[in-house]
């Protein structure tokens, strides 16, 4: 029954999270762990979202996946509790935690109660503090990880993506799947879980927001008492990667009916002075769905295809311009043709002032649609954190977009929309095409 209290309180919030203004506060502990908080009282509830920067591209050399298999096992028991005495205990607080894991960084999430909130809390802390890491949860959570990655290996779209990271990035940890391979998953140990742990779940790259009935110092006694015990310091970051790779096109042979492909150039990343403009340039191009001149040409026009899109991936270390699609064999070097005109055609005319006031009209209206609950909202907060924004973005990121002109668009489309540099990872049997490397 609370689970199902946990469910209809979250939805009312949705009703009025939209047409809220977001306060955000900037929240400090006795122990100076920092935090952005929105506070909402009208509903006993809040979702706490935890954010450790450097994820698993801080796995040890010859270690590749050990954070991603530690962080898959924190919730399997913890402190005096193992896996099935922790699930139980957080299902009669009808609190929800989760653990997920990127490249860039380690994401814990939290739901609970105002009532449970202390016995969540412990619990959670436990998770974070003291986890069991029992060899048979080990090996347990090990073998779903395997056969995940065994999954890969016949997954077409996992390998067009997995090649196209390892031609673009080299050695740098981008290049190989976070959750390692199978060789390298079966050789981890206990204790490379309990070095990935301290390497990258340390409070010198902690973010943290915080959304419903909490006040400031609630939030800021959690915070130490959740928190406070992890290291100071963790791991070093690895080094700025390089996009490697030029424009043209690789084939990896697969027997599949139609052909994924996975094509990119390099990006450009949030802190910079022209991201708005390349993210409005980006939503005409292939961002907005069926409006993109991507899914009009390609798709509507054409109908090569069910799907395209576009979109910028900023990651810590490198930015890129990534794009799928997927076609018959028959049809991809077509679908390849096209792709690369709209990228010409983009690259001499630009775009239209009714391109622009469409694009304008469509971010600006879809935003407020995001804040639709306080786990969605904790965690546009530790984004915000995370590619250091201001705390007023919320207020003003519409302004921004509005603020755009045609001049900003035509500079971004000059540095970005380069067609000879977009390189195809094409993964199938494709008919009329071949590798260019």
């Amino acid at each position: 029954m609370k689970h199902v209290y946990l469910a209809l309180i979250a939805i009312l919030f949705i009703g009025t999270a939209a047409k809220a203004e977001v306060k955000i506060q900037h929240v400090t502990s006795p122990g100076g762990i920092t935090a952005w908080l929105v506070e909402e009282h009208s509903i006993p509830f809040t979702a706490l979202e935890i954010r450790f920067k450097g994820g698993a591209s801080l796995d040890a050399k010859g270690k590749r996946g050990a954070t991603s298999l530690m962080t898959y096992t924190l919730e399997e028991g913890a402190g005096d509790l193992n896996a099935r005495e922790f699930a139980a205990k957080a299902e009669a607080l009808a609190a929800h935690f989760s653990f997920d894991i990127s490249d860039d960084t380690l994401s814990v999430s939290a739901k609970f109660l105002s009532e449970n909130q202390a016995d969540a809390m412990d619990l959670l802390r436990l998770a974070l503090q003291e986890p069991r890491f029992d060899p048979a949860d080990i090996d347990r959570i090990r073998a779903q990880v395997i056969s995940g990655l065994q999954d890969d290996a016949k997954n077409p779209n996992s390998i067009s993506s997995s090649n196209f990271k390892k031609l673009a990035f080299g050695d740098h940890p981008y290049a190989s799947s976070r959750n390692g391979t199978i060789e390298s998953v079966k050789s981890l140990s206990r204790d490379d879980l309990i070095a990935a742990k301290a390497a990258v779940m340390a409070r010198d790259r902690l973010f943290v927001g915080a959304v419903g009935d909490i006040t400031p110092q609630e939030l800021g006694k959690l915070l130490d008492d959740l928190l406070g015990g992890l290291p100071a310091t963790g791991a070093k970051k690895p080094e700025q990667a390089e996009f490697l790779l030029k424009g043209g096109v690789t084939v990896i042979p697969f027997d599949t009916p139609q052909s994924v492909v996975t094509f990119g150039a390099p990006g450009i990343n949030q802190d910079d002075d022209d991201f708005f403009a390349a993210y409005l340039m980006n939503t005409i191009l292939g961002g907005s769905g069926r409006q993109s001149r991507l899914m009009e040409e390609v798709r509507e026009k054409r109908g090569l295809t069910y799907g395209i899109y576009t979109y910028f991936a900023s990651r810590d270390f490198v930015d890129v311009f990534m794009g799928r699609v997927a076609s018959a064999n028959n049809r991809i070097a077509k679908t390849i043709e096209v792709i690369r005109d709209v990228w010409l055609d983009l690259a001499k005319n630009g775009v239209t002032p009714e391109e622009l006031e469409g694009a304008k009209t469509y971010l600006t209206g879809a935003y407020p649609l995001r804040f639709d609950g306080n786990a969605t909202i904790a965690n546009i907060l530790v984004g915000m954190q995370l590619d250091g924004l201001p705390i007023d973005y919320i207020a003003t990121r519409n302004d921004r977009l509005n603020a755009v002109t045609m001049q900003d668009i035509d500079r971004v489309i000059k540095r970005l929309i380069r067609p000879e540099d977009l390189h195809f990872v094409v993964v199938g049997q494709p008919e009329g095409i071949k590798s260019t490397d």
